[in-house]
């Protein structure tokens, strides 16, 4: 297969997680014979220092003629620190969503047995989970009309959505969960918010188009907690923009770590994957930022295009440097040599060969092996 991939590495440990993940693709192009084609361009902080514009036009019709876009991080200090900025770099992937009607966030969450011990919670608890999260990407508060008044002492954010933002989202939970354990949770604030009454009517409605799905339906401050004490009850959870934000970041105690979640932003014609993290700058160029998040999210790029072969030989080899502890240092506790680009360097090697010994593949990234 040949893809024409729109690469936006953004700011912060972007870049540098980003080119891990192509490493990792371009061996999956050699190992099965593809084709990928990868066009850069810049969006968010590097994008308004270079171009006074956080999503160039440039970069927006890049990302149009592409099959595919892999999407870095973005953010910035010198914006996070002066709420006084109207440029802001967050403008750039808010207008990217809404540009390419990127609706649907897609957000696995696993607990991975190797990695157990690592999440603050006890095993007990997290062992088994498997989550899928479906966030709707570009309607509510965060695409709202925004007023502040003339004194500046008084703001709003209006959280609107439509019957048919709410119902396109809700097919494609619904028809994930027929493939997995057959139930959807509604997350919302309904005893509050009419936007949430509105989700509640709709997705009833469509619920009764998919008999073999069981609906529940739980207020998001409830579910916040359910997260911690029972994350093994849920299957899909189906929510707004907002909710699905933090709801998804809280999620990522549960696997040990914010640098192993992936993610797809899915439209009726564009697709882009990232990682859930943002932009970590403090660790920019210090090689300990954990690329698994943007591997992880070129193996949903291939399960878009339906290469599911190749998407489960990244897994597997995702699983791998876990089980051996080729990860940087916000997961390894017995190497502490292992950098960015190590872990991508593992991960290629799996994929270029699989069936090579355990202990030979350690040895070589801890620079032990006795092999020339």
């Amino acid at each position: 297969m040949k893809l024409n991939i729109a690469v936006l590495p953004g700011d912060g440990i972007g870049p540098e997680v980003t080119e891990q993940a192509i490493k990792v693709l371009k061996a999956i192009a050699m190992e099965f014979d593809h084709s990928f084609n990868f066009n850069y361009a810049s969006v968010g902080a590097i994008a308004i220092d270079n171009h006074g514009n956080p999503l160039p036009e440039d970069t927006l019709n890049i990302c149009k003629s592409c099959d595919a876009i892999l999407f870095g991080a973005i953010g910035d200090p010198k914006y996070d620190n002066d709420p006084s900025a109207k440029i802001r770099p967050e403008q750039g992937l808010l207008k990217l969503r809404k540009e390419l009607g990127l609706f649907a966030n897609i957000r696995p969450v696993k607990a991975y047995e190797t990695l157990l011990s690592k999440s603050p919670l006890k095993r007990k608890i997290i062992e088994g989970t498997d989550i899928i999260i479906y966030r709707e990407l570009t309607g509510g508060i965060y695409f709202g009309k925004k007023e502040l008044s003339d004194d500046g002492n008084t703001a709003s954010d209006l959280c609107e959505y439509s019957r048919y933002e709410i119902e396109r989202i809700t097919h494609l939970a619904f028809k994930a969960a027929q493939s997995r354990q057959h139930k959807v949770t509604l997350v919302d604030k309904a005893n509050v918010l009419e936007s949430s009454r509105l989700w509640r009517k709709v997705v009833a409605e469509i619920a009764a188009q998919y008999s073999d799905v069981e609906l529940n339906f739980l207020f998001v401050d409830n579910a916040a907690m359910q997260l911690i004490l029972n994350p093994k009850q849920f299957d899909v959870i189906l929510t707004e923009n907002m909710f699905g934000d933090i709801i998804s970041d809280e999620a990522s105690v549960i696997g040990g770590s914010i640098g192993l979640l992936a993610s797809a932003s899915i439209g009726d014609k564009y697709a882009m994957f990232e990682p859930i993290h943002g932009s970590y700058t403090q660790a920019k160029g210090k090689g300990i930022a954990n690329p698994i998040a943007s591997i992880l999210s070129v193996a949903m790029l291939l399960d878009h295009f339906e290469l599911n072969d190749e998407s489960e030989l990244i897994r597997n080899a995702v699983e791998k440097s876990l089980k051996l502890q080729v990860t940087t240092p916000d997961l390894n506790t017995k190497y502490d040599n292992i950098s960015t680009s190590k872990v991508g360097d593992f991960i290629e090697d799996v994929i270029n060969n699989p069936n090579d010994s355990n202990l030979n593949f350690t040895n070589i990234h801890l620079g032990q092996s006795t092999i020339i």
